[in-house]
């Protein structure tokens, strides 16, 4: 028996295309915020004593902005894209994709909004105040109503890996949102969180590192494995290492949440714990890395001409760099230094810039001109986006490292009768070098950024989203 096409079938690719446009939209502005703050922290005076323009409230701007706007949208897109094409069938209730589509970005606009007006939960990336954690958890929902209908509705047995990644995000980030946003409120614009002291530093960062483990990491990795092997043209080296990879992922990833608290008042074992798990999670992390690199290796003549491989393939570089990082930062050793200094800073924009960042715009070069049906508007353009990129990414991660240990050094020094030998505003007063040239490297990766808007902006110009349809499927594929 042979399971073919439905008649007139077709992929639901244009909320992807919008998608992907809202998220290069959101990129440009979440990182114009960003820079505009790292000027700040060099010129105090840029807020001009407005409350809206002060750090404290640009800075959860940004962050919502760049991981939310630009991160989110960049998931929904692709994955919306590729469940299609990994189930051979057209997206479930693709009218209900588009309520994700557009009460995503409306949420977003009126979150940022009420962040500059001073709402604020005071949650690193929870910051949005309770009715905006309802419509967040509504528009999730949905978006998982969509992603595992059509995984459900699929013509072929095989779940494909990209699409454990990708689910694996919805559900963690579910759970960890619904948790970490339990609160009782007390006005439209403020509420209290259900958790008080260490119980709410334990569940926050419990939230804060699994957004950043599946969502920043398990998301784009279901983004690289689907992508990676398309623009390489080859299959992922080792299908069961990446299987392996995903269960041992999920598995330590959960735990490794209070390694942001060592030195603090919550349970000793605890932090033990969170060490001990990031400290695994090398082996899952370092195991995607290889088996990305070496699914392109045989690909070295394309990597010399094409620029969307250059940059998912830099970017699995920047994602080994962050994921030893990070374990090394857990160590309580190394943590008494990296504590409460901007080499945390670097540390986040290594994985935010050199892995998440990077990977998507190559999978926009890659994906936007097969959106519409047409070729890159300018090669020479992306390339010239793939050197700033690099630039701007490795002076951001070079300054931040010289200012976080330089930081963690000075404040630990003490004189001969055990007082230390520099007070806060005198090592805060040494850090102007440091913060011009993240200000730089800020500035030049933006610059990329808008160049290629520019470039997508013209390869899409005037041209619809073209139709494709799910190929036949043999009865040996059912």
């Amino acid at each position: 028996m042979v399971s073919g096409t439905v008649e007139g079938e077709r992929y639901f690719d244009r909320v992807v295309t919008a998608l992907v446009m809202f998220s290069v939209i959101w990129a440009v502005l979440g990182m114009t915020v960003g820079v505009y703050i790292a000027a700040e922290l060099i010129w105090p005076t840029l807020d001009f004593g407005l409350p809206w323009l002060s750090f404290g409230r640009l800075r959860p701007l940004h962050t919502n902005a760049v991981i939310f706007g630009f991160g989110v949208s960049a998931l929904m897109g692709t994955a919306f894209y590729s469940v299609q094409r990994t189930s051979h069938v057209p997206l479930y209730a693709p009218r209900l994709a588009w309520f994700c589509c557009y009460a995503w970005q409306f949420t977003l606009l009126l979150g940022g909004l009420s962040l500059l007006a001073g709402w604020n939960t005071s949650k690193e990336y929870a910051e949005l105040e309770w009715p905006f954690d309802i419509a967040i958890t509504v528009i999730w929902v949905c978006f998982a109503i969509v992603f595992f209908g059509t995984i459900a509705r699929r013509r072929i047995k095989p779940i494909y890996v990209s699409n454990w990644f990708y689910g694996g995000m919805i559900i963690v980030i579910a759970m960890i949102h619904i948790v970490n946003s339990l609160a009782i409120p007390v006005t439209i614009s403020k509420s209290y969180s259900l958790f008080a002291g260490a119980q709410d530093a334990i569940v926050q960062w419990w939230y804060g590192h699994n957004a950043v483990g599946f969502l920043l990491t398990g998301g784009f990795l279901g983004m690289m494995y689907y992508f990676l092997p398309k623009q390489a043209d080859r299959p992922i080296w080792s299908y069961r290492l990446s299987i392996v990879a995903f269960w041992a992922f999920t598995y330590s990833y959960i735990w490794a949440g209070p390694h942001h608290l060592h030195y603090s008042s919550i349970p000793d074992w605890v932090q033990s714990l969170a060490v001990a798990m990031s400290l695994i999670l090398l082996a899952p992390s370092w195991a995607t890395m290889i088996n990305g690199i070496m699914t392109v290796s045989g690909a070295s003549q394309k990597l010399r001409t094409d620029p969307a491989l250059k940059f998912i393939v830099l970017s699995l570089a920047f994602y080994g760099l962050a994921t030893f990082e990070g374990p090394m930062l857990a160590i309580k050793s190394v943590n008494v230094i990296s504590h409460y200094t901007d080499w945390t800073i670097g540390h986040v924009h290594s994985g935010a810039l050199g892995w998440n960042a990077l990977i998507t715009f190559g999978t926009f070069y890659f994906l936007v001109p097969r959106l519409v049906g047409t070729v890159l508007y300018s090669v020479r353009l992306a390339n010239i986006h793939f050197w700033m990129a690099l630039a701007g990414t490795m002076l951001y991660i070079l300054a931040m490292w010289g200012a976080g240990v330089s930081q963690g050094l000075l404040w630990l020094s003490l004189d001969e009768i055990g007082e230390l030998s520099f007070s806060f505003k005198d090592i805060m007063a040494s850090m102007p070098p440091y913060y011009a040239l993240r200000f730089v490297a800020g500035l030049v990766f933006l610059l990329g950024a808008v160049l290629m808007t520019y470039n997508l902006y013209m390869t899409i110009r005037g041209r619809r989203t073209i139709h494709v349809r799910p190929p036949a499927v043999t009865s040996h594929q059912v």
